[in-house]
């Protein structure tokens, strides 16, 4: 069986659809707020990257979708104003994922009203964003080797087959959940 054809959201608007029931999944974004920011936070002050890459693996088509990006974006541009970077704010480019199927032109078609909004929220505006859809499973590898900045999964995670086997060490970056799940 190919899990990642097999396993997948309801796609569309309608009673059984994602978009029509992922308050749950919502609700613990919500949750783990607090956490994020507090990774996002070491990211930045550590490195103060130029330009940040986001990756949200399994990112789904429906309210959920942006509400990740919103904040680490918000967080990122709250921590230069208080880092007093008000004039060099990051470029951000979000790298969304998700299986073949997911209706990345539905998420494509709300990126401007998004962009739009997010810059109203955050006095003096954002950096550039740029979006980009990859679609595929992450079963196998999707980037390039250290490509990313800041990668964000909810609800996928326990889709994998396998226990991922890895070691990070400062020397690759921070470990923010060891011993928390």
């Amino acid at each position: 069986m190919d899990v990642a054809h097999v396993l997948h959201m309801n796609g569309g608007d309608g009673e059984a659809s994602y978009a029509r029931n992922s308050f749950l999944q919502r609700k613990v974004i919500c949750m783990t707020k607090g956490m994020r920011e507090e990774a996002i936070r070491k990211v930045y002050c550590s490195r103060r990257p130029r330009s940040l890459v986001i990756a949200d693996l399994g990112c789904s088509s429906g309210p959920n979708t942006l509400l990740v990006v919103s904040e680490v974006i918000m967080a990122v541009e709250k921590l230069c104003r208080e880092l007093k970077h008000d004039d060099e704010s990051p470029e951000y480019q979000v790298l969304m994922n998700d299986l073949p199927g997911n209706d990345f032109n539905n998420i494509f078609k709300s990126l401007d009203l998004f962009v739009e909004q997010l810059s109203k929220q955050v006095e003096g505006g954002v950096g550039p964003c740029y979006f980009s859809g990859v679609p595929g499973s992450f079963y196998g590898r999707i980037f390039p080797t250290k490509s990313l900045d800041f990668v964000h999964s909810s609800y996928s995670l326990q889709w994998l087959s396998q226990v991922i086997i890895f070691c990070l060490t400062e020397q690759y970056g921070f470990m923010f959940n060891l011993r928390e799940i």
